[in-house]
């Protein structure tokens, strides 16, 4: 790949060369008054390089669908991503067909109608027969897009407490995300950036007087049930970022100073997941360039295991490509299971509690927390 790319290079330093070289024989006097006026030599030379042209981006193309699906998302993991994928294929489809045919006639008629001596253009002033053809079928095939579109967003966009959704808070700030669950009421309590308070750990500004609060579940990796639909609240401490689950076909930004929502029902665990052909493929593919790292003695060098994991998808900050975190779908029992080990916030914030807790929970917020506040203040006074 390197050496197709250094080629590559060469040849647009060679033909930039050339251009400037033209463009400097065409600066200087000539003493022949028709020596820029195109010859059928020149015009058929042209044509033929107008189908070579067209011999390369079809067969770029077609390199590109050879050599880069691989690296496609796999399956989409929740019950709105089929839809969601169709619509996003379709449309491909649609612009891949009208590309391919008017590229080919653009070139074809670019080298058949190429100027000749004592050949006279025929044209036509306007035509509206043809200018009403050339309109309504864009018209028809958009108009039909959007709609279809709409009609995809509306379904997506789904949410509501009808089907008793699981209800799950994402924290956003530079550079790390925080989940909070609504707990055994699965309602989330009441919560400001203005009522963050680090030394007692309440890393949230969650409203203590408010009942809600005491039960809710702040953890650092996400868990969420197969077949259950889940209510995302998002809010942002800081800047703009954007919650991003490409597994799910799910985003949603994160404004400072509003809640966003988003909802999805997640259809496959992690366990299945990791036998798609398709990730089973990509794992493999990954670990042997980390084997070849490790055997460099290079960090980021241990093999890597397949996880859902939830992105920032906005330039938020200096650490913005590390802005992650796991998210592990499993069935009901496993997520029950695992519920039920976290502490809530009632036992580690409003009780003054000081027992040692689970790895998952409010201590780890904090310490991400501290951890986040150095080295922002590290970047703004780097001489510090």
């Amino acid at each position: 790949m390197t050496a197709l790319l250094t080629l590559t290079v060469l040849v647009l330093v060679a033909i930039a060369i050339w251009q400037m070289t033209k463009i400097f024989e065409l600066s200087q006097l000539k003493t022949e008054s028709s020596s820029e006026v195109a010859t059928d030599s020149d015009n058929k030379y042209n044509g033929y390089l107008l189908f070579a042209f067209l011999i390369f981006i079809y067969g770029i193309t077609i390199f590109s669908f050879a050599k880069y699906t691989k690296v496609l998302l796999p399956e989409a993991a929740s019950e709105h991503g089929g839809e969601y994928d169709q619509l996003m294929w379709v449309s491909f489809a649609i612009i891949f067909f009208v590309q391919t045919i008017t590229q080919a006639l653009l070139h074809y008629f670019g080298y058949k109608y190429r100027g000749e001596k004592g050949k006279k253009a025929l044209f036509f002033a306007d035509n509206d027969r043809l200018e009403f053809i050339w309109t309504i079928i864009p018209v028809i095939v958009l108009a039909g897009l959007i709609l279809w579109g709409l009609y995809t967003w509306t379904n997506i966009m789904d949410v509501n407490d009808e089907d008793d959704p699981l209800i799950v808070e994402l924290y956003a700030q530079q550079f790390n995300w925080t989940a909070r669950y609504g707990g055994e009421d699965n309602v989330l309590g009441d919560a400001s950036v203005r009522l963050i308070d680090i030394n007692r750990a309440n890393v949230l500004g969650l409203d203590e007087s408010d009942p809600n609060a005491s039960d809710d579940i702040i953890v650092k990796e996400l868990h969420l049930p197969v077949g259950r639909k889940v209510n995302f609240m998002m809010r942002s401490q800081d800047v703009l970022h954007s919650a991003y689950m490409p597994h799910f076909r799910a985003q949603m930004n994160c404004v400072p100073g509003m809640i966003t929502q988003f909802s999805f029902t997640p259809t496959i665990t992690t366990e299945e997941i990791r036998l798609n052909p398709d990730v089973v493929d990509k794992v493999k593919r990954t670990n042997k360039i980390r084997a070849k790292k490790a055997a460099a003695g290079e960090p980021n060098s241990d093999p890597w295991e397949f996880d859902y994991v939830l992105l920032c998808n906005k330039i938020c900050g200096k650490s913005h490509y590390n802005m992650q975190m796991k998210i592990i779908v499993e069935t009901e029992e496993e997520y029950n299971k695992w519920i039920a080990e976290q502490t809530t916030f009632k036992e580690t914030v409003m009780s003054g509690d000081t027992m040692e807790q689970e790895p998952n929970t409010v201590d780890v917020v904090v310490e991400e927390a501290l951890k986040t506040e150095t080295e922002v203040a590290v970047e703004d006074n780097p001489m510090e």
